[in-house]
This record gives C-alpha cells, sequence and structure tokens, in this order.
C-alpha cells in the first residue's frame, strides 16, 4: 500500500519538498532493479551524432504515444517495464505538457503520423476541458479514466500552479505549431488557446499578495502555504502569470516574490564557473539539473536577459558545474561522459528503489540520462559523448523499450528498468532545441509571452526585444 506523505513545508526547503512528496509515489518498498554486473555486455554498436540523435528522439517519443495513459492519452505519471499496470490510470499534469511539446518535435520530423497526432491530441485537450479545474488550474495527478483529481498528498487535492505551467508551455507551443494547418489542426490549436486562457494565475497570489503560491485546494484552502520562490524550476510560472491576457499578475509580483528585488542574484561559483543565481535550498551551490530544463523546454535562455541575469549563462553554468563535478569525483564510477545529477529514481541503502532530487550537494551516486542529454543545448560536447555512451556502450542494460531508463549507478552496478514522465519529457524538446530551436521559437514568437517578457523588463536579443 502507498504510504501517506506527511507535510509540513515552512521547515523544509524546496529539494527536500520535492524528496517528500515523490518518495512514496510509487510503491517503494516492493520495488525491484537490475543488477548490472550480472548483464552480459552487447558487442559495441557505432553511430554517427545524427543517427543517434535520431534513434533516442524516436525511443523517447514512445513513451507519450504507445505508453500514454489509454483513455485520456495524456502522460501516464511513470510506468515500470517489471509491473506494466502498476498505477496505470494516474495521468500527470506537468508531464503531459512535456508530452504535447515531445510530439510537436515528433510530427516535425515524421516519426509520428500528423493525422492521426491531431486526432489523439484533440483527445487529449478535450479530455484536459472536461478535468478537475481549481480557478483554471489542474491538479498535479488527474485520473485518466475520469479527469478527477488524484490527491498528491494529504492536503493536495486542488490546483497545482506550477504544473498547470508547465501544461500551458505545452499548451501554447502546440498553439502556434497548428494555427495555421488544416481544418482540423486550427480547431485543435483554438482548443489549447482556450485552455490556457482559462488559468486564473492572478487568483494564486492569495488575495493580492506580492508573490504567488503552488497550491489551492477548494477543501483545504491556502493550508499548504507554499510561495513558489526562486530560483527552482517555476521561472515559467511567473513568465506565463505575466503573459496571462484574462488573468495576469502585476510586474511586482515578479520582482518581490520570484526575484526578491535581486535577492535572486549569487555571487558565488564553483570549479571557478559563476553560479549566478541562488538556488534554493542548494547552499551555495546549484540545485538538481531539472532546473535548468522545465522552465526551458519553451523559453528560449539564448540572448534572454532581465535585471538580474543572463539566462543562457545560467543555465550553461549549472550543466558545467555537473560535468565539472562528475570529472573529480571519478571513485563514483563518473566522467565527462558519465555525468548529470537531477530528480530521479533512487536506489536505498536497503536495495529498494525510491526518489531522489539529486544534485552535487546531494549526490547518491546515481546518474540520470535525462540530465545530461536534456542539457544538449548547453553541453553539447559532454552530452553527445553520454549519448553514444548509453547507445553505443550500453543499449542493452540502459536503454529498454522507450529510450534510456530513468536512472542507473555505476559505481552500485544498478539500473532501475522504469520511466518517470517528466524526466522522459524534456528529452526530446531540449534536443530538438539543440538541433533546430524549434519548440523555442514556437513558445517566443507567442504573442502573449513576448508581451508578459518584456512587461516584465526581460530582453532576447535572439527575438528582437
Amino acid at each position: 500500500m502507498k504510504k501517506e506523505r506527511k507535510y509540513q513545508f515552512k521547515y523544509f526547503s524546496i529539494l527536500t519538498f520535492l524528496f517528500l512528496i515523490f518518495s512514496s509515489c510509487s510503491k517503494s518498498n516492493e520495488f525491484v532493479s537490475s543488477d548490472l554486473s550480472q548483464i552480459t555486455p552487447a558487442v559495441p554498436i557505432s553511430y554517427s551524432d545524427v543517427e543517434v540523435l535520431d534513434k533516442v528522439q524516436q525511443d523517447d517519443i514512445k513513451y507519450f504515444w504507445e505508453y500514454a495513459e489509454t483513455n485520456s492519452k495524456l502522460a501516464r505519471e511513470r510506468y515500470h517495464t517489471d509491473d506494466p499496470g502498476n498505477d496505470a490510470n494516474i495521468v500527470t499534469t506537468g508531464g503531459s505538457g512535456f508530452g504535447l511539446m515531445t510530439l510537436v518535435a515528433g510530427i516535425e520530423r515524421g516519426f509520428v503520423n500528423r493525422a492521426e497526432a491531431v486526432s489523439r491530441l484533440t483527445t487529449a485537450l478535450t479530455f484536459l476541458e472536461n478535468a478537475d479545474r481549481f480557478h483554471g488550474a489542474w491538479p498535479h495527478w488527474m485520473d485518466g479514466r475520469n479527469g478527477k483529481v488524484i490527491p498528491f498528498g494529504t492536503l493536495d487535492n486542488g490546483g497545482d500552479l506550477v504544473e498547470t505551467a508547465f501544461l500551458c508551455q505545452g499548451l501554447l507551443t502546440l498553439r502556434e505549431y497548428f494555427k495555421n494547418g488544416t481544418t482540423q489542426e486550427q480547431a485543435l490549436s483554438t482548443k489549447a488557446d482556450y485552455l490556457w486562457k482559462g488559468v486564473e494565475w492572478d487568483w494564486y497570489t492569495k488575495g493580492g499578495e506580492n508573490v504567488l503560491y503552488w497550491h489551492w485546494s477548494p477543501t483545504n484552502g491556502w493550508q499548504m502555504n507554499l510561495k513558489i520562490e526562486g530560483y527552482n524550476e517555476c521561472l515559467i510560472t511567473y513568465i506565463l502569470a505575466a503573459s496571462s491576457p484574462t488573468h495576469p499578475i502585476s510586474k511586482s509580483v515578479y520582482t518581490l516574490g520570484w526575484a526578491k528585488i535581486g535577492g535572486i542574484v549569487s555571487g558565488g561559483s564553483q570549479y571557478g564557473i559563476p553560479v549566478v543565481f541562488n538556488y534554493s535550498g542548494a547552499n551555495g551551490s546549484v540545485g538538481p539539473l531539472f532546473w535548468a530544463h522545465y522552465s526551458y523546454l519553451g523559453l528560449d535562455p539564448r540572448g534572454l536577459t532581465d535585471n538580474y541575469a543572463n539566462y543562457f549563462s545560467l543555465v550553461q553554468n549549472q550543466a558545467k558545474i555537473n560535468v565539472e563535478y562528475a570529472k573529480v569525483n571519478t571513485n563514483r564510477g563518473y566522467s565527462d561522459t558519465i555525468w548529470g545529477l537531477t530528480a530521479s529514481y533512487t536506489r536505498n541503502s536497503d536495495g529498494t528503489t525510491g526518489y531522489n532530487a539529486h544534485s552535487v550537494t546531494n549526490d547518491t551516486g546515481i546518474i540520470s540520462p535525462t540530465a545530461a542529454l536534456s542539457s544538449m543545448p548547453y553541453t553539447p560536447v559532454e552530452s553527445l559523448k553520454f549519448l553514444h555512451y548509453l547507445y553505443e556502450q550500453k543499449p542493452t542494460t540502459l536503454v529498454g523499450i522507450a529510450g534510456p531508463y530513468d536512472a542507473f549507478s555505476p559505481a552500485f552496478s544498478w539500473v532501475t528498468p522504469r520511466y518517470l514522465a517528466i524526466d522522459q519529457g524534456t528529452i526530446v524538446p531540449m534536443i530538438e532545441n539543440y538541433r533546430t530551436g524549434l519548440l523555442w521559437r514556437l513558445f517566443m514568437n507567442a504573442p502573449e509571452v513576448k508581451q508578459g517578457l518584456i512587461n516584465l523588463d526581460f530582453h532576447s536579443t535572439q527575438y528582437g526585444f
């Protein structure tokens, strides 16, 4: 049986919060993992860079195509190859937003049939129209059979604004991609537009405070009381809230709540590389690498600045620090080829599998493939090295039915043959942004996004504002 989560948000950092809410997201005491030392290595294969990039994108798309939740066609929270029926109908809101962007990239590359994709995406967006919403925000989890909220914790049975932001990032990208298409595609685009405009971002200021709040519940109100404060994975939440044509926030909510009037800025460094921002709960270091991915599937950091940072330097430096950390921790089996720490499944001390927000200050010896692969636009040389390693040296042990498995440990000779939507969901979009910039262009050229960024005093040399 699942363990009941007990939250005490005001006493914990964001990293601790993430660990608590996910540590029991599956039947962790019943998990089974694989011992790599017992697996016979395969004969090495050789791919060109183009071939291996195509290969991982084609494989990874399967998570959101072949292994999607069967009724809603949205992303399952997780998929266990050793237990496919486990939580088969739990739909994840944020992971579904990543899945929308993954499928757009797949359509563009011809990896999925366009007409069939439009049909399935229409089903998915119709499901979202009829699913539970709380002042426009979807919950973290939904039942794929009926759209009803599945509580993510004891008090978390209402709207989740951050997960909703990840979904809306995908909706806007999808809208822009299909807006000039066939009649069916334009109808899909209109549906995406309608859904995004229904989010009441201003409601989540808790009655007009200069900060956004993560959760609201019709039965528990604001009891969770978790402010969305920088810097972590939530930047896109403020960008979209400022961009909303229907329920926008004021600039002061961003400057006072998120950026803390410059208090977000750090003068620190690691390995001689500037950290740029104070990462929430990271003790002067950088957080898990998903903080450089989730907001940037659509938000293009190239040439993007505001009063506080150059955002490409911010995210690239976080990835570079991860590489340098791996190079000096070879005793864990790391190197400039095997690197990347982010939130993923983990190996517990008793041999069972759980979940942890891995980072350079919270390293349990677990490498998460999404970390390096989704950093492809920032560290292409090192990310490609890691990709070739997976597909050429470990294709039968670290790669499965839907691309690279979620996590492995070179030190423990351990791999979990399982997938999480939020980890698989950043790989295809970020690789596509590295290859063509497709998803960045689509999202950044949405008129309201551009205006929202301008309203917050952002500037972009890439997009001329």
